[in-house]
């Protein structure tokens, strides 16, 4: 079956806010090209950004997103609305799935540059330090064990909630919030006294 997306968002037959996420995926069970290109375009954004704190790597987080969202059209019966849960907690676990498959297989590859730039308006020297800053945070997180990054990456930088978190890493919300709590108790000790405590609460934000 052919997978390419091309429609753009303003040619579709259905407005994107006529339908929720699970009716959405009503209609792609049913073959619908267009309802699958809006829920790609709807919530891109967001997986890649879980995929690229997961990974550091743009061009792999770019791969598991199409791979995630291929693996849905070509299988849309694999979300079970029945259970209630909400497509995007189910496609979140997809992705995270997928991420920690890849890592397992490759060797880790270092953050790249530019993915946070940083604001323009501010000194040369002032930016060359927040980015020095970010840097450390980034490599502090790097050694965090696997499932405290996940924790980190879901709850600080992607804003999703803890109960939420949980059901998408498969555990209690106390176990979700040990986890985090430790990642960061991990990232004062590695960072550093009340300045390590600062750096890590602006990389959180």
């Amino acid at each position: 079956m052919d997978t390419t997306v091309t429609l753009p968002l303003g040619q579709m037959g259905i407005e994107t806010k006529e339908f929720t996420d699970e009716g959405l995926m009503g209609r792609i069970r049913n073959g619908d090209r267009e309802a699958f290109s809006m829920l790609v375009m709807r919530h891109t954004k967001k997986y890649y950004s879980l995929a690229y704190r997961m990974l550091s790597s743009r061009e792999e987080a770019e791969d598991i997103v199409q791979e995630s969202f291929l693996i849905l059209w070509t299988n849309p019966a694999s979300w079970d609305g029945g259970r209630q849960t909400k497509f995007t907690t189910w496609f979140y676990r997809v992705v995270w799935n997928a991420c920690i498959d890849r890592k397992r297989k490759n060797t880790p590859l270092p953050m790249e540059d530019g993915f946070d730039p940083p604001d323009e308006g501010r000194g040369a020297e002032e930016a060359l330090e927040m980015k020095r800053n970010k840097e450390n945070i980034d490599a502090c997180i790097g050694e965090l064990p696997e499932s405290q990054q996940t924790a980190l990456a879901l709850c600080f930088y992607e804003g999703v909630s803890n109960r939420e978190a949980a059901e998408i890493m498969g555990l209690s919300v106390k176990a979700l919030e040990s986890l985090l709590m430790r990642a960061k108790a991990s990232l004062r000790s590695k960072l550093g006294g009340d300045k390590g405590r600062e750096d890590a609460n602006n990389g959180q934000r």
